[in-house]
């Protein structure tokens, strides 16, 4: 009886431990809790964080539309650390998906992959202009 007590008690330390994690986190996908982590880090200017956990989200199974967010990320993340061609690469990869894809208007803007965002849609013969 006290062995099932203690099994029950560390069931619900657990539970509260995830419910204490944000709602809807406990029952996140492996590959969506690297997503949201790789953009975290990419938030916060961990680039090489933030694009081994946006790699680990695609090789574990987004979503359409989260597949290309995290693509979009990868790019940006790569743009930010000099590496333009990969920053296109995953442009590239996104509009794949996507082809209607647009970033939003802050983000269109910015000095480094606005144009390489361009570049690679411009390359897309379905893209729409």
């Amino acid at each position: 009886m006290k062995t099932l007590r203690n099994i029950l008690l560390l069931a619900w330390l657990g539970m509260l431990a995830a419910c204490a994690a944000g709602p809807g986190k406990m029952f996140e996908s492996k590959a969506n809790q690297s997503l949201s982590a790789g953009i975290e880090n990419y938030n916060e200017g961990r680039y090489p964080e933030a694009v081994k956990g946006l790699q680990s989200a695609l090789d574990q199974g987004l979503g359409v539309s989260d597949q290309v967010k995290a693509h979009k990320y990868l790019a940006f993340a790569h743009c930010v650390s000099g590496k333009e061609r990969l920053c296109r690469d995953e442009f590239k990869k996104a509009l794949e998906i996507n082809p209607n894809l647009e970033l939003e208007p802050a983000e269109a803007g910015h000095p480094i992959w606005g144009p390489a965002f361009r570049a690679a849609k411009a390359k897309k013969p379905d893209a729409k202009k």
